[in-house]
């Protein structure tokens, strides 16, 4: 497996990765969980939110870098992450692995990736957030195997 910085061509499969593996999360999990009205005003555009969100994850003059794992020549993950330098604090925003390549290492890898570079760029802390829920349940067990120590947070919707 190559991991390497993205470069533009890799956008539409990044895209079309990201909507693949969160798609179960927004209409198996979060939709039937809080109902239209709070999920259309939540994340009712899911799809075009990534659409735009990845299109800006790579900008390294802001700090904001991504990772592309390839194997094959195809696309098997990639993770996002941004570093604040007066902060000396590092974020991992996006991490997502391809069906073919999941319980194999690619994310473990990535995220190893993305804080070694975090370290490179004087960052001495690194957050990475997930979901309580049953569909995030792997990232959690990938993110303690990490080191990361978990901080319980509740978010909770209601309509009005």
């Amino acid at each position: 497996m190559l991991i390497r910085s993205f470069l533009p061509h890799d956008l539409t499969p990044l895209v079309e990765l990201t909507i693949e593996t969160f798609g179960p999360f927004y209409e198996e999990s979060f939709r039937p969980a809080v109902g239209e009205v709070v999920f259309a005003n939540q994340h009712g555009d899911w799809r075009g939110d990534y659409r735009t969100q990845v299109a800006q994850l790579h900008q390294p003059e802001a700090h904001r870098h991504v990772a592309v794992a390839e194997a094959g020549g195809a696309v098997a993950g990639y993770v996002a992450w941004s570093v604040d330098p007066d902060r000396r604090n590092g974020t991992v925003s996006h991490l997502a692995v391809a069906a073919g390549h999941r319980r194999h290492g690619t994310a473990t890898v990535l995220c190893e990736h993305a804080f070694a570079d975090m370290r490179t760029h004087g960052a001495e802390v690194v957050e990475i957030g997930t979901g309580a829920d049953a569909f995030h349940a792997p990232a959690r067990a990938l993110y303690e195997r990490l080191g990361c120590t978990p901080f319980p947070v509740t978010v909770y919707y209601r309509e009005l």
